[in-house]
C-alpha cells in the first residue's frame, strides 16, 4: 500500500481534478448524441466510459512522472520541490521512467478498444503531454502547452463516442486552455527566483510578478468568455449559468488571494479555487445536459 500512496504522491493524483470534469462534459455531450441516434446502448456507452477514465488516468500520470523524472536534478535543488520522491529517493528516477512507459503504452492500449481515430491520435496526445516538460527549458511559454495538454480531455472524450470533432467540445477546450495557463502562472510564481538562477523559462521571470498576475488575469477572462459562449452556442438552461457563475467566482476570488509580494496562499488558488470551480461548472453542466 506504500507503494501505491507513493505513486499517487508523485503524479499528484489528486490533480486529476481538474480536468476531468471537463472530459466528462465532452463524454456526456457525445452519449447524448449516439443515444439519440441509437448508435450504443446504455451498456456500451457505460463500457466506452470506463475506457475514457482509464484513458485520463493513464495520460496524466504518464505526463506527470514523465515531469518528475526531467525535472529530478532542479527538484533536488530547489528548496520547495526537494521533497518530492524522486529527490528523497523514495521512487528511483529509473523507476518513475518505467511508470512512464507502462501508463503511455496503457493509454494507446484503451485507446484502440475505443475507436480507430482515437487510437491514431493517441501519439499525438501523448507527444503533446509529455513534450510539456521539456517546454520549460527554452520558452516562458510554457503554461499555455501545459493548458493545451489538459484542454485535450473534453475533445477526446466526445470523440470517443462519436468519432467525429464538434464545435462545442472544442469550445470547452479552450476555456481549458486559457483557464489552466492563467493558474499555473499563479503557481509557478512561487519560483521565480530558483528559475532564473537555473535559467528556466516562465511567464514570471519573462515579466515579473505584477505584470504575470496581469496575463493570468487575462487568460482567465478569455477563460470565461469561452464557457459564455460556449452556454449561448450549445442553448444550455439556468443550471449552466449557475456553473458559469460559480467557475468565474472561483478565478476572481483565486486572483483577490494572491499578490505579487504575498504568495502565501497560492496553494489555497491553485487546489482550492481551482477544484471548485471544475467540479461545481463540471457537475452543473452534466445535469444540464442531461435532464433539462
Amino acid at each position: 500500500m506504500s507503494t501505491i500512496k507513493n505513486y499517487l504522491s508523485l503524479v499528484k493524483f489528486a490533480h486529476t481534478i481538474f480536468a476531468l470534469p471537463f472530459a466528462m462534459i465532452g463524454f456526456t455531450l457525445g452519449a447524448v448524441v449516439v443515444y439519440q441516434q441509437g448508435s450504443f446502448t446504455g451498456k456500451e456507452i457505460l463500457i466506452k466510459l470506463l475506457l475514457v477514465l482509464v484513458c485520463m488516468v493513464t495520460a496524466r500520470s504518464a505526463a506527470m512522472a514523465f515531469n518528475r523524472y526531467l525535472d529530478r536534478h532542479f527538484d533536488a535543488r530547489n528548496p520547495r520541490t526537494a521533497i518530492r520522491e524522486i529527490p528523497k529517493g523514495i521512487i528511483s528516477a529509473g523507476s518513475a521512467l518505467r511508470f512512464t512507459v507502462v501508463n503511455c503504452l496503457l493509454f494507446m492500449a484503451a485507446t484502440a478498444f475505443i475507436n480507430p481515430i482515437c487510437l491514431i491520435l493517441s501519439p499525438v496526445a501523448l507527444f503533446v503531454i509529455l513534450f510539456y516538460s521539456y517546454t520549460k527549458r527554452f520558452t516562458s511559454l510554457c503554461h499555455l502547452v501545459l493548458g493545451l495538454g489538459l484542454s485535450l480531455a473534453p475533445i477526446g472524450a466526445y470523440l470517443a463516442l462519436t468519432g467525429v470533432f464538434s464545435l462545442l467540445p472544442i469550445l470547452f477546450s479552450l476555456a481549458v486552455i486559457t483557464w489552466v495557463s492563467g493558474f499555473d502562472i499563479i503557481y509557478a510564481m512561487q519560483d521565480i527566483d530558483f528559475d532564473k538562477s537555473q535559467s528556466l523559462h516562465s511567464i514570471p521571470t519573462a515579466m515579473g510578478g505584477a505584470r504575470a498576475l496581469k496575463t493570468s488575469e487575462l487568460l482567465h477572462v478569455l477563460s470565461s468568455a469561452f464557457v459564455v459562449v460556449a452556454g449561448i452556442y450549445g442553448h444550455f438552461s439556468w443550471l449552466y449559468w449557475i456553473g458559469i457563475g460559480v467557475f468565474i467566482g472561483m478565478l476572481v476570488y483565486q486572483h483577490l488571494l494572491v499578490k505579487p509580494n504575498d504568495l502565501s496562499r497560492v496553494n489555497i488558488a491553485f487546489m482550492t479555487a481551482n477544484g471548485i470551480a471544475s467540479v461545481v461548472f463540471g457537475c452543473l453542466v452534466i445535469a444540464d445536459i442531461i435532464f433539462i
